[in-house]
């Protein structure tokens, strides 16, 4: 375990339940912030090559059926 963990896990330990509650829910906050975050970097970097995919060559594609 880390250093910060290890001193936020003291600080906690300390906490009455009811704010170590809304510790840990800022915490999931946080972690939830995080995944949209890459998310959306993941996304951004893909902008790029879809400008290769959207063309009008490929617009017989768009109409294509689903298997």
């Amino acid at each position: 375990m880390s250093d910060v963990a290890e001193k936020l896990l003291e600080c906690v330990d300390q906490l009455p339940e009811t704010t170590a509650q809304e510790v840990l829910d800022f915490a999931e906050f946080l972690l939830q912030r995080e995944a949209v975050r890459e998310d959306r970097e993941l996304s951004w970097a893909q902008q790029p090559s879809m400008t290769d995919w959207d063309n009008a060559d490929d617009d017989a594609w768009n109409h294509a059926p689903a298997v």
